[in-house]
């Protein structure tokens, strides 16, 4: 079993009241920034370390930030999202955080609140980490 995981965040779990919905939703922006579900079932789905079930009792309201390989990344992003049941909350642009910060803004079916974000052109020291549990 191997796992791909960032450095600081293990995972991000959504509760989210309309399952269809947040599925259709996720799966349309997060593909058009070429990524595709790692994990799936009928009750919930994962992408690396973004975890999305049905909330029974209580939903969340979170801000997430993903990062975009380039500024047309961030447009489909944001066209996907509209087209799945997205609202608009900020359309593709340059913000002021920094030079070069590229990104759009959008209400996932449940109100919270998704990003796509293009620093500008940068390099990676590594694609993410590889994680294996040791067998004893």
């Amino acid at each position: 079993m191997e796992f791909h995981q960032g450095r600081l965040i293990d995972h991000v779990h959504l509760r989210v009241q309309d399952f269809a919905a947040s599925k259709r939703f996720y799966i349309a922006i997060l593909g058009a920034l070429g990524h595709q579900p790692t994990h799936e079932t009928d009750a919930f789905f994962a992408f690396d370390e973004l975890f999305v079930d049905k909330a029974d009792d209580y939903q969340s309201r979170v801000h997430l930030a993903f990062q975009a390989a380039d500024r047309d990344a961030v447009k489909r992003f944001h066209h996907a999202g509209l087209a799945n049941g997205g609202r608009d909350n900020g359309g593709p642009g340059e913000r002021p955080y920094h030079p070069g910060y590229y990104a759009a803004f959008l209400l996932d079916p449940d109100g919270n609140n998704v990003e796509a974000v293009h620093h500008g052109p940068t390099t990676r020291s590594s694609a993410d980490v590889l994680v294996r549990p040791i067998e004893e």
